[in-house]
């Protein structure tokens, strides 16, 4: 005798699908994100129009001299002869001067507050440096010009008396005259680009180490604490913790200086002699940077001359959309400590 034993009913299982997380933003979210927004897009906006406006000011200028306007270095309006050679390298030259000496003032401070000042005073240095940004550029003009430039003299002196084999320290005046600064060659160290550099490197000062400084002291503290628990001594642990977590903060605070001392006038107009020749000669008296050339020529300017000027201060503008472009595409490939080792 057979039995039949009927099979149990199968239970389908409901299919596994992720289920959809939805957010509902508050009030104050909305707002903030809708002004954040709308703030970014007026920034963009404007520099747009500033960037179209000097552009369009610029077509007549490179109408009339086409490319000889980059490539001639006189400045002479009368003659109707135009060119920024001359002072497209001055702006340069100043600038990476200023570079050069802001860099390794602005690195050492910034880490000095973020890893060695005692917690105390780190308050007070951060303070003291960030008030230095507030400063008006005429005062640090006025403070090269009086104060610094008389000794930093003596500095171009010794530097192109035993190093004036190297082109830009040489200067065309009798280095071994018994008293140096009574030669009649005296006055070929005054008003020179290094002497503006000068001043222009403690105006951009501030900026690099503030960027640095906050990037700095983000760094991890577990990896800070392992490097000193492994026998690091503290300047091993920045060396392999802090740098390279920080190599983001140092291109983007030195960008950030670049671009403002490309752009600076007062201080460098105050204490630049002003002639337009292409040179390297950073220590030999006289120079010009673009925005001395507007701020000096804008008020006394023909329509003619008013369109060349601004073309220079279009050629300004792109130069200092460039230095920041790459800065930004650096910072995004760098992996901000991804590589550090202990």
């Amino acid at each position: 005798m057979t039995a039949t034993i009927d099979a149990a009913p199968r239970v389908t299982e409901p299919e596994d699908v992720p289920r959809r997380i939805s957010s509902r933003e508050s009030l104050q979210d909305r707002i903030f994100a809708a002004g954040a927004r709308g703030i970014g897009l007026l920034v963009l906006a404007i520099v747009s129009a500033i960037g179209l406006f000097l552009g369009l000011q610029a077509i007549p200028t490179l109408r009339h001299y086409g490319l000889r306007f980059f490539t001639e270095y006189r400045w002479l309006p009368d003659r109707d002869i135009l060119g920024i050679a001359a002072v497209l390298v001055g702006t340069l030259e100043v600038a990476i001067i200023a570079l050069v000496i802001a860099f390794p003032l602005a690195l050492a401070t910034a880490l000095f507050i973020t890893d060695w000042a005692p917690a105390a005073a780190r308050g007070a240095l951060i303070r003291l440096v960030d008030l230095m940004a507030a400063i008006p550029s005429i005062v640090f003009g006025l403070w090269g010009l009086d104060l610094i430039e008389p000794h930093a003299t003596h500095v171009a002196h010794w530097l192109s008396k035993y190093l004036g084999w190297f082109p830009p320290f040489h200067v065309h005046t009798d280095v071994n005259y018994p008293v140096w600064n009574q030669s009649p060659g005296y006055a070929s160290y005054e008003g020179s680009a290094a002497m503006a550099a000068i001043a222009v490197s403690m105006m951009v000062f501030p900026m690099a180490t503030a960027v640095m400084r906050e990037v700095f002291s983000q760094a991890p503290e577990g990896e800070k604490e392992a490097a000193l628990a492994l026998g690091a001594s503290r300047w091993a642990m920045v060396r392999t913790v802090v740098l390279p977590f920080g190599r983001g903060g140092i291109i983007g605070g030195t960008m950030l200086a670049l671009g403002r001392a490309l752009g600076e006038t007062i201080s460098v107009v105050l204490i630049i002699s002003q002639a337009f020749q292409v040179k390297i000669n950073v220590l030999a008296s006289g120079t010009a940077t673009i925005s001395s050339l507007i701020a000096e020529g804008y008020r006394e300017a023909t329509p003619s001359q008013l369109s060349a000027l601004l073309t220079a201060g279009f050629v300004l503008f792109l130069v200092t959309l460039l230095v920041n472009t790459i800065a930004a595409r650096v910072v995004a490939r760098s992996r901000h400590g991804g590589a550090t080792e202990l």
